[in-house]
């Protein structure tokens, strides 16, 4: 009995002085556009999960060059943790798993935006979940799949061609934000069926910076949109008729 209750005093004394407590997270920085509601989402799910963000409302293009990522990867929002960048849509296991393996590699990406990942998966995209990979991306710019989401639709954002001679379909949309001196735009917009993409509200980068001259915010207009070099792109706008 008296082993019994000296072990019992021991667990007690080791839970207490936190022996068995988990290993502290480091911080997580994260550069992304203010006017981004999935970045949003996206913050609020790293919260909950534990982590102590840092958040920079200043976009992410830059700090995505400066940290060594290729555009290939890009997504709407850039993070640094335990010196490894995480790239868009990753999620928060996927972050524990990498800082507990600790691989010899730059970071995480998710590129693009694929519905169904962490903070694109709120109920303005219904039930729907693409497929998409977490890549493990390695410091000399090549990557491996770090985890497949198999999801319940066949593919994620679908890649386009960007050839200038192929018509894309117009979509409408409200100006929330213009950023003339980033060459940047914030459209609360319908269907994208070129990409894929469902509405929502979206920071796109613009084909020529003299469009922005034409609208404001709260302009209602029609555009379009394209992939090119892994950023989505406004190609053409126009108020909506």
């Amino acid at each position: 009995m008296q082993r019994r209750h000296l072990l019992h005093a021991i667990g007690l004394s080791l839970v207490t002085t936190g022996a068995f407590a988990q290993p502290a997270l480091p911080p997580l920085q994260v550069w992304k556009d203010p006017n981004c509601g999935c970045c949003n989402d996206w913050v609020a799910l790293l919260r909950a999960d534990g982590f102590r963000v840092e958040v920079f409302d200043t976009g992410n293009t830059a700090v995505r060059q400066r940290l060594g990522l290729p555009a290939r990867y890009g997504s709407c929002h850039t993070a640094l943790v335990g010196g490894y960048v995480v790239e868009g849509h990753v999620a928060p296991g996927e972050i524990r798993r990498l800082l507990a393996e600790k691989p010899e590699a730059l970071g995480l990406a998710v590129p693009g935006m694929p519905v169904g990942s962490p903070g694109m998966d709120g109920p303005e995209y219904g039930n729907r979940r693409d497929a998409y990979d977490v890549l493990l991306v390695l410091r000399n710019g090549g990557s491996r799949v770090f985890h497949h989401h198999a999801g319940t639709k066949a593919s994620g954002f679908k890649p386009t061609s960007g050839d200038a001679g192929s018509a894309l379909p117009s979509a409408e949309a409200e100006v929330r934000k213009v950023d003339a001196r980033a060459g940047k735009i914030t459209l609360k917009h319908g269907d994208i069926p070129n990409l894929d993409m469902p509405p929502m509200t979206m920071v796109f980068q613009v084909s020529d910076p003299a469009m922005l001259g034409h609208v404001k915010a709260g302009d209602k207009v029609r555009f379009t949109a394209d992939k090119i070099k892994g950023a989505y792109t406004v190609m053409s706008i126009a108020p909506a008729p």
